[in-house]
């Protein structure tokens, strides 16, 4: 930068004795112009002094500008409770205490249960065979008489399958390996189906009552306007009359009843409507209104009650295992006959679902809230205690119905879900 002199020149003026008089005069004019000339300058000097200052983020930093954050539509809404604590997806493999090194299944078997008696994590289970994406969803073929074996030779755990090529991993491919060796043997068909996931028992209570449906499309949904001889409760094997079935949709269907709407306890988003399931009918001729045959009925059927497509359900088995990304949500319900706390074996009702990644099979971890704690004034949430899982079985838009496979401490409303 130039100096102040380059800039302006300013000789100081003394007083000498050799003046005339009207030297005291002269040099009162002269200190006036020399002023003058400071002041016309100072614009300059300002404009060099703010040149001269350091440039931002070189010898300071700079304080950046605060952008709130746009939410993701992708992105679950918040819980309004501390967040379950960060997973990893490569955590590592935690084998019971005391595994057994082999291990010949039964029938009455299920995945969940043999991986139970391996890892204190059960949803590793496709990690432990070494499965990828594809394989996980293809059926899990273990059946009745075959025999585990753990491998532990590797740097992780491994299960295969003894006498069975490549240990049983081609069967999650749709094929099976043969072996090249020829020999004289009896060929046998095994008379037991593969192992569920979980035990049919368990889950067939739930599964006819699994169904949610959006609330516009109640109102558009076929439905029951009379019954044989005017009667106004209906029963298995009574005949029936329904307007707005489609011939193109088939001849068998299920009867529900409008239920629960549900909602986001965050959101209060309208999630969907619950379809309480009444029986099954098959159409006997079609029409502007046609003729139907209630082939069973859980429920009483009625005038009203509405008709819904057969839907195919999950097949099972399906194989147990982690989301593949982060899921935080709640449990917004239990079956319409729970009051309060839910127990193990117990049907959830979750607010996610297929547009936030769900897929049937998946495991997620429960939580509860313990509170809050005032800490110098400030109200903090206490970490959120994990104590129990629920498998996914069957998924909706918006919602997912889930098993709880195990639980410290009975299940209640607003209790948090997320990633094992």
């Amino acid at each position: 930068m130039q100096n102040l002199n380059e800039i302006v020149t300013i000789r100081p003026t003394f007083k000498s004795p050799l003046r005339e008089r009207g030297g005291a005069c002269e040099t009162s004019k002269q200190w006036g112009r020399n002023m003058a000339r400071i002041i016309s300058v100072l614009p300059v000097l300002l404009a060099c002094a703010l040149c001269a200052a350091p440039a931002v983020g070189e010898d300071q930093p700079a304080q950046e500008a605060v952008i709130p954050a746009v939410p993701d539509a992708a992105t679950p809404p918040t819980t309004g409770l501390a967040e379950p604590p960060a997973t990893e997806s490569t955590s590592e493999i935690k084998l019971q205490d005391n595994p057994p090194a082999r291990y010949t299944v039964k029938r009455g078997d299920t995945l969940w249960g043999i991986s139970s008696r391996y890892l204190k994590n059960p949803w590793k289970w496709p990690e432990v065979w070494g499965m990828n994406k594809d394989e996980i969803r293809n059926p899990h073929l273990i059946y009745p008489g075959e025999v585990i074996i753990l491998d532990l030779s590797g740097a992780t755990p491994r299960l295969r399958l003894e006498g069975v090529p490549d240990g049983g991993l081609s069967r999650w491919s749709g094929y099976e390996l043969q072996v090249s060796r020829l020999e004289p043997k009896v060929r046998s068909n095994a008379l037991a189906a593969a192992i569920p996931t979980i035990a049919a028992k368990d889950l067939a209570p739930f599964l006819s009552r699994s169904l949610v449906v959006d609330p516009e499309s109640v109102a558009l949904a076929p439905k029951i306007v009379a019954g044989m001889e005017s009667r106004v409760v209906l029963s298995a094997s009574d005949s029936a009359f329904a307007v707005g079935l489609e011939r193109s949709k088939g001849s068998f269907w299920n009867v529900y009843r409008p239920g629960r709407m549900f909602f986001d306890p965050d959101t209060k988003e309208q999630l969907g409507r619950e379809a309480v399931y009444l029986g099954d009918v098959e159409v006997q001729s079609f029409g502007q209104v046609s003729a139907l045959r209630i082939l069973r009925a859980r429920q009483e059927v009625a005038s009203g009650d509405r008709l819904a497509v057969i839907s195919e359900l999950q097949t099972l088995p399906y194989v147990p295992r982690a989301p593949d990304r982060k899921i935080v949500g709640k449990v917004i319900a239990g079956n319409a006959e729970t009051l309060s706390e839910i127990g193990p074996m117990s049907m959830v009702i979750l607010n996610r679902g297929v547009r936030d990644g769900l897929e049937p099979g998946q495991v997620l971890s429960l939580f509860r809230n313990q509170g809050n704690v005032t800490v110098e004034g400030r109200v903090l949430p206490l970490p959120l205690e994990e104590y129990g899982l629920v498998m996914i079985y069957r998924v909706f838009k918006r919602v997912s119905f889930g098993l709880v496979m195990s639980a410290r401490r009975p299940v209640e409303i607003n209790d948090v879900v997320s990633n094992p």
